[in-house]
């Protein structure tokens, strides 16, 4: 048991403890209370008719005639005392009433008379008699013979007992009840923290899914530390492939660089063909590495961007002039007969509040996909379009297409689908940045394929 055990223990035992006490002590006041009423004597007329019926009694009939009357006698209670201190049916008698009725009768009170009187027999002998008040009675003073079965205790000691045995049980059922509420408070806890240290030691697996099928907070916290665990999970497993991703991106263009500078150190003459190379191979790099950074950047502060009118007609005005520009020069360099046509189709202005520069980003990215991967003379349309409070942008091209089963991943970083990419120029980074930017800006990005072949992806932002 750790020390989280036993200071709930602790509170929770002196809570039950104060209250045993409390309780106890209302009882032990009310018994004093009791106690005080039955040492007192009746000063009533009831009990002086008793007391002269017992007096007469006594004197015409004796002893034998005295205790018959006591037997049929139920009220007042009456009590007479021999020389001997016995009640003449053999009852047990208060110690504090008979010397409460030796006191008055010696001081001579007014009205002592009335509670206690000594009596006279016939033959001289001396009694003292006396009627208890009726209010609290114990039981052991009700009338009739005591039974000889049991023992004769003093109604105070039995009363003491009781209280003992009372507040005894209630002292252990305290302990029973803290230690039970103690491991009970304790015991999800302590799972709790050897969940942390597992997880501080690498461990992510889930420990409270099945275990913890409750509905108090405990619980709860269990099942939120499995969330908070699987998101870990999730998170470092994507680093481990994101890093395995970028080591593998990263050695190819390396590796080329490393046989270009090889191969000029061979043959100095081709000295600027290799450096071409070079330079070409480290625009690569560079590219890579700034598209790392911009996704690292959207993944760790979605929300840290800039948030001012952005009209997206304009945005995708400049976007498809430089994507014809570069189609051209891409037709010129490889004496292609015919290139991929852009076109775009607008109603009008369509404004958006948000970052122009990542924008920008995310929508050239989704262009320069559809015009690498569109058919050679092809068509790529980007329509704009705005209603319901939604600016929509749509790219479609006549291209490949992607399989079906590979439709959930295109987003992800470094995906590349199909045999139909290989050697398209790409790190398989620019649709993850698009995704990334459109959820920053609260907005959604689908891809899907087209009737007749090609893709259509789809992004809309909520509109300005």
């Amino acid at each position: 048991m750790g020390r989280l055990f036993w200071k709930f223990f602790l509170c929770i035992f002196l809570a039950q403890l104060s209250a045993t006490i409390a309780i106890g002590g209302a009882f032990w006041l009310r018994d004093q209370a009791r106690q005080k009423a039955t040492s007192s004597l009746d000063s009533g007329p009831p009990a002086a008719v008793a007391l002269d019926a017992a007096a007469a009694t006594l004197r015409h009939g004796g002893e034998a005639a005295l205790r018959g009357l006591l037997a049929d006698m139920r009220r007042p209670q009456l009590y007479v005392l021999d020389s001997a201190q016995r009640d003449l049916l053999g009852r047990a008698v208060p110690a504090e009433l008979r010397k409460e009725a030796e006191r008055q009768l010696g001081s001579g009170e007014r009205g002592a008379w009335r509670g206690a009187r000594h009596l006279v027999g016939p033959g001289g002998e001396r009694y003292l008699a006396f009627v208890p008040r009726q209010s609290g009675r114990p039981e052991g003073l009700r009338g009739g013979p005591p039974d000889p079965l049991t023992p004769a205790l003093d109604p105070g000691a039995r009363r003491r007992i009781g209280q003992t045995v009372v507040i005894g049980a209630a002292v252990v059922a305290s302990l029973l009840f803290a230690a039970l509420l103690a491991w009970y408070f304790s015991r999800p806890i302590r799972a709790l923290r050897s969940a942390f240290e597992a997880a501080a030691a690498g461990d992510l697996a889930p420990r409270f899914g099945r275990a913890t099928k409750g509905g108090d907070e405990l619980s709860d916290l269990g099942r939120d530390f499995d969330r908070m665990s699987g998101r870990l999970r999730a998170l470092m497993d994507g680093q481990r492939r994101l890093l395995h991703d970028v080591s593998h991106e990263l050695r190819s263009p390396l590796a080329r660089m490393q046989a270009a500078v090889g191969l000029a150190h061979q043959q100095p003459d081709k000295f600027a063909t290799t450096l071409e190379r070079i330079e070409r191979e480290s625009n690569r790099m560079d590219k890579l590495v700034g598209e790392l950074l911009t996704l690292s950047r959207l993944e760790a502060l979605p929300d840290a961007l800039r948030r001012e009118p952005v009209d997206l007609t304009e945005l995708a005005d400049g976007i498809v002039a430089d994507a014809r520009f570069e189609a051209a020069q891409h037709e010129g360099r490889e004496g292609q007969s015919s290139a991929t046509r852009i076109l775009i189709e607008a109603e009008g202005s369509v404004g958006v509040t948000g970052d122009p520069d990542l924008l920008w980003s995310a929508l050239e990215n989704v262009v320069r996909n559809a015009a690498k991967h569109g058919a050679d003379g092809g068509i790529v349309t980007v329509a704009l379009s705005a209603g319901g409070g939604l600016a929509r942008i749509d790219v479609l091209d006549r291209g490949p297409g992607i399989p079906p089963a590979d439709l959930a991943a295109v987003f992800q970083p470094f995906f590349r689908a199909g045999a139909s990419r290989t050697g398209v120029d790409g790190h398989g980074l620019g649709l993850a940045i698009a995704q990334r930017v459109v959820q920053a800006h609260g907005g959604e990005i689908v891809a899907r394929n087209r009737d007749g072949g090609g893709l259509q992806v789809t992004i809309t932002l909520p509109q300005a």
